[in-house]
């Protein structure tokens, strides 16, 4: 019993081992791709696009209402 579970974590380990790699890659590519464009944009531009977008989207206050 023991010598089967064994080769079962083997194969259950090998499977992990060969399959991740080629599951990661994906993710680590688009993360790769992130960063180069965030890295590619000027930091002032990033704040200038962040004021902007705050100014368009900022909430207007209500008038208050009188009695």
């Amino acid at each position: 019993m023991i010598r089967i579970a064994l080769w079962l974590l083997l194969f259950a380990f090998l499977v992990v081992v060969g399959v991740w790699p080629a599951a990661a890659a994906p993710v680590t590519l688009a993360f790769a791709g992130a960063t180069a464009v965030l890295v590619a944009v000027p930091g002032p531009v990033w704040i200038a696009v962040g004021v902007i977008a705050w100014l368009k989207r900022k909430p207007t206050p209500t008038p208050a209402k009188t009695a």
